[in-house]
């Protein structure tokens, strides 16, 4: 049985991991049209008995009822999983053809759940979708229809950081964020992150052989993640509006997250300072705001499918 400071703890972390993934999940579906990389979607954030530490595996075992490897964690308001019926812990046998018996994992990774992830991603999105789970003991059959969304999985970093990133399959954010902001601004940060996946970000740097790390702020790396970190803000601004959260949302999440974090010795040269950035949102936010259809494309979609040319000083609003 889990001890009472165990279960305070997993249920954080649970609540924690579904609002980011709630964020992400409006996102992604809100934004299907602006993706060339698509998945099916299912509405359902997953956990793994592997992920939790060896002295708290046995208690998360009970706690949450792992009856397999990997189980429910939530289900997306809405979404495809809570519409067939899928619920909070039950423990999964089957989702389509991947079976979680045959996925590998090691004890203290994730490696199981992604595999699992990446399987129901690439389940086609039209095709209803038959699931085999264990609940409270009990096998349970479900047939749910997916929908087609972003190609993009998003998760929590628990390291109470302010620390996030994309790697053009990814969208992760330290645990930092959930803390000090609201949705809107914890969306903001976010859409940005999911812009340079779907803007395919690192591909194009990677074909510029860009130097990461300590090495993105000198030489000619400089105009090329400038010129992505623009671009992203750019379209995060359109990423949001078509979720319908506030379109300024990323000049509130700024004018907070700035001056504390982002100005002085903090201030990273392979980004743009923080005032720019924020002159630069507003702008873009003032350009959406005339507009009312649903979902909104800006040309910058267009460009994803042309090399980096460091042209970042042209897309960029200066402060005054």
């Amino acid at each position: 049985m889990a001890r009472a400071d165990d279960t305070a703890l997993f249920e954080a972390v649970r609540a924690a991991d579904l609002r980011v993934a709630a964020i992400g999940w409006r996102l992604a579906t809100a934004n299907a049209a602006l993706c060339d990389r698509t998945e099916a979607g299912i509405g359902l954030q997953l956990h793994t008995l592997d992920q939790f530490d060896s002295g708290r595996r046995e208690a998360a075992r009970a706690y949450f009822g792992f009856a397999t490897p990997v189980a429910v964690e939530g289900v997306l308001v809405g979404g495809p999983a809570e519409r067939a019926g899928l619920r909070a812990d039950d423990s999964l046998v089957r989702i389509g053809s991947v079976r979680i018996a045959e996925l590998p994992g090691r004890p203290g990774t994730t490696d199981r759940l992604v595999a699992a992830q990446l399987g129901i991603g690439a389940l086609p999105p039209e095709a209803r979708i038959e699931v085999d789970a264990i609940r409270a003991g009990t096998p349970i059959h479900l047939t749910l229809q997916p929908m087609r969304v972003c190609k993009s999985r998003f998760e929590l970093d628990l390291d109470g950081g302010f620390d996030a990133s994309a790697d053009g399959a990814m969208v992760q954010i330290g645990s930092g964020f959930l803390d000090d902001y609201p949705d809107s601004q914890l969306a903001a940060v976010i859409a940005h992150e999911f812009a340079h996946n779907i803007l395919h970000h690192r591909d194009r740097l990677e074909a510029r052989g860009v130097d990461y790390g300590l090495l993105a702020g000198f030489g000619a790396n400089v105009k090329y993640f400038r010129q992505t970190e623009v671009q992203a803000d750019l379209l995060s601004v359109y990423l949001l509006a078509n979720a319908n959260y506030p379109a300024r949302a990323g000049v509130a999440f700024w004018e907070r997250f700035g001056p504390s974090k982002a100005g002085g010795i903090l201030r990273s040269r392979s980004h743009p300072a923080w005032r720019d950035r924020v002159a630069t949102l507003e702008a873009e936010a003032a350009k959406v705001e005339t507009l009312s259809s649903r979902p909104l494309v800006p040309a910058v979609i267009t460009e994803r499918g042309r090399p980096l040319d460091g042209d970042w000083q042209s897309i960029l609003i200066r402060h005054r």
